[in-house]
């Protein structure tokens, strides 16, 4: 299981959009094969981070399998 938290503790600090979180998301549910997306925490409040950023993440995790 792919998890939000460990994706931002990994590379939060090398993140400087929403965009470069979703491209990030999809990454590494290639990378690790994995089947499930836990949000189990809010990103950072980037300055494109759109209201529905919670649907887009688990798009962009969905869309890389």
């Amino acid at each position: 299981m792919l998890s939000l938290s460990q994706i931002l503790m990994a590379e939060g600090e090398s993140i400087s959009s929403f965009d470069e979180l979703k491209t990030i998301v999809q990454q590494r549910a290639l990378e690790t094969g994995s089947i499930f997306f836990q949000i189990d925490i809010e990103p950072p409040g980037y300055k494109d981070r759109p209201e529905d950023w919670y649907d887009q993440l688990e798009i962009a995790f969905s869309s890389a399998r």
